[in-house]
């Protein structure tokens, strides 16, 4: 018994241990021209791993619209706000900032590699340009 609980506890810390945390950027301008955008249009991780989106200039968020069946969505984050999410369940989740989402600052998640769920996420209402680039987003999956 008492071999089975250590390797369950190694299982458990070689899981944790392994998970990442990728860092991304809530921007007026990114390096390549576009406007109004986070730093990454598709951020593809493992299940497990989490983001931290930085207010790198003032008046950003992020904010959840859509993501795979049964998965819980983080609430508004704050503008100016560091925000943290760890992603338990794949599939696709799209987000975005909700001051500038008209203006096309939205982004996909791409959680585990699956894009099962990328249909009902292109079916999700945008306005403006963020009509256009999701189109585009999708496309790209």
């Amino acid at each position: 018994m008492k071999h089975i609980i250590i390797s369950i506890i190694t299982i458990m810390f070689t899981f944790s241990a392994s998970a990442k945390e990728v860092v991304l950027e809530m921007l007026n301008k990114r390096d390549d021209g576009q406007k109004m955008v986070f730093s990454q249009d598709i951020a593809n991780i493992d299940v497990g791993d989490s983001i931290k989106w930085l207010p790198t200039a003032k008046g950003h968020n992020v904010e959840f619209v859509g993501g795979p069946d049964g998965a819980s969505l983080p609430g508004k984050s704050g503008l100016n706000k560091e925000v943290v999410v760890k992603f338990d369940k794949p599939g696709v989740y799209l987000y975005v900032c909700t001051p500038h989402k008209v203006m096309g600052m939205i982004a996909l998640v791409v959680v585990g590699g699956d894009v099962a769920n990328k249909d009902t996420i292109a079916k999700i209402k945008m306005l403006g340009r963020g009509k256009k680039k999701l189109a585009s987003l999708i496309s790209e999956l």
